[in-house]
């Protein structure tokens, strides 16, 4: 019993270690959708984004 008692203490010891470190940039909002979202750059005009299907 006290061997699970040790791995938890271990393990929050770590997660807490690995959050302060990240500090600011971690986010844990789950999935962003709308203008909450990530966006990547548009392609450049020049190139296609796929190749036709025929």
């Amino acid at each position: 019993m006290w061997k699970i008692a040790l791995a938890f203490v271990a393990f929050a010891a770590i997660a807490l270690f690995v959050i302060s470190k990240g500090g600011e940039h971690i986010d844990m909002g789950g999935e962003k959708h709308g203008s909450d979202s990530n966006v990547q750059a548009p392609a450049p005009a020049g190139t296609p984004a796929s190749a036709p299907v025929k």
